[in-house]
């Protein structure tokens, strides 16, 4: 098990936490041919809430981020990206796990998107997400979790 902590962001973070967006989306991106090195950082910027938005570190050190808004439909997750020297070690489980667990989630639909071909979408199929539809970019997913 990772040594892995959580704190809420502050606005602060929206510059770091959006050159983190571009650094773990440019290989997909690129691959879809959609990677622009100004708009990847913008869609962050006009989408980031440090209140819905947690800071994830392991053994102290800044790794990633995540965030969970609520939605008319339940709530949503989005923005959670893993540095690239951190994947691999299990920590999108962890996060998922913390994630799903609260009370904001619990008895709650969960919807993301995910780029196509992109590895995460396993993960989150392991958590039960299940595809409700898909474009040439993204795939889009929800699980309906239970109150306990």
């Amino acid at each position: 098990m990772n040594q892995l902590t959580m704190h809420q962001a502050v606005q602060e973070d929206v510059e770091r936490l959006a050159d983190l967006r571009a650094l773990v989306l440019y290989d997909d991106l690129t691959r879809l041919a959609r990677y622009d090195e100004v708009k990847v950082r913008e869609r962050f910027r006009n989408t980031f809430d440090p209140i819905y938005t947690w800071i994830i570190k392991l053994e102290g050190s800044s790794v990633g981020c995540v965030s969970l808004k609520p939605t008319a439909e339940g709530a949503l997750l989005e923005h959670f990206y893993i540095h690239p020297d951190a994947q691999g070690r299990k920590i999108g489980t962890e996060v998922l796990q913390l994630l799903l667990g609260m009370d904001e989630a619990r008895g709650k639909r969960v919807l993301l998107n995910v780029l196509q071909g992109s590895r995460a979408k396993r993960l989150y199929e392991r958590f039960g997400f299940v595809v409700d539809r898909e474009d040439e970019v993204d795939v889009f997913m929800s699980v309906q979790l239970t109150e306990d």
